[in-house]
């Protein structure tokens, strides 16, 4: 199969719609019908059911679908990687959650420096979840990632630091001068909704709580006294008086990682993955 196929299927696929799908990708109709057809054929397989008024994914496209976009995605990362290897100035670009990791990642740039043959290192501080995509996509040669919340497989790893849970409260809430608390006792707090984090596709979850795109964001409606969440306990540095923080001995410990392809042949990712797990 060739790319371009790829695009034209992944572009169908995701409108659900020809006419919609031509537009997107600048070209006429005809050609692209065509095309998938011929995608069809050579596969010995039914990708979409087509009516008058509708298209849908048979379970052989909803496949294709997947496999195709994780294809494009790893195509575009070659390209970026092979470019910044030819750089006039080569670099590292490390990708990390905004907020997290911040002392670990602060001792790791000023260890990394002081090394021989030390490269400049760029910074791409992300959201929820987006450094893991920066990294498989190529516009991040390594990230720091942290597990169970990013996914790893499929990356080189070294685990760098363990920490567990705490819920943030409001200051003054009454349950604020407790010992621990429980998960189930987090989740039934209905004054204190958990929040909603946006899906990797887009939108949002259903639930109650409060829609959040980043940790400042949260923490002004914790101390509004509209929301609680469980975070790591490193994030305590980030709190002001007007938050409390109570232990949650069974939520699950975060692992902060180091991450980068396997495929990596890059001295200066190997010499800032050896810098992280020697610290």
């Amino acid at each position: 199969m060739e790319t371009r196929e790829l695009r034209y299927f992944v572009a169908v696929a995701e409108e659900l719609h020809f006419g919609r799908a031509a537009q997107r990708l600048a070209m006429a109709q005809p050609p692209l019908s065509r095309a998938i057809q011929q995608l069809e054929r050579r596969l010995g397989v039914v990708l979409l059911h087509r009516t008058a008024r509708t298209v849908t994914l048979t379970e052989a496209g909803s496949v294709l679908l997947l496999e195709a976009r994780a294809a494009l995605d790893a195509v575009e990362a070659a390209e970026r990687r092979t470019r910044r290897a030819a750089a006039e100035s080569p670099g590292v670009v490390l990708a990390t959650k905004a907020g997290a990791s911040s002392e670990l990642l602060s001792k790791l740039l000023d260890a990394y420096a002081a090394e021989p043959g030390a490269v400049a290192v760029e910074v791409m501080l992300c959201g929820p979840g987006e450094q893991e995509r920066l990294l498989r996509d190529g516009r991040a040669d390594v990230a720091l990632l942290q597990r169970p919340f990013d996914t790893t497989s499929g990356l080189d790893t070294e685990d760098l630091h363990t920490e567990q849970q705490v819920v943030v409260l409001p200051a003054g809430h009454p349950l604020a001068n407790r010992p621990h608390m429980s998960i189930a006792e987090v989740t039934t707090l209905t004054d204190l909704p958990l929040p909603r984090w946006p899906r990797r596709g887009g939108g949002y979850p259903d639930g109650l709580g409060p829609q959040v795109r980043d940790h400042t964001q949260l923490f002004q409606l914790i101390a509004l006294g509209r929301a609680c969440a469980v975070v790591p306990e490193s994030l305590r540095t980030h709190l002001r008086d007007d938050h409390a923080t109570v232990p949650v001995p069974d939520a699950p410990t975060v692992t902060t990682v180091i991450a980068w392809p396997p495929h990596s042949r890059s001295k200066a990712v190997a010499d800032l993955v050896r810098t992280a797990t020697r610290l």
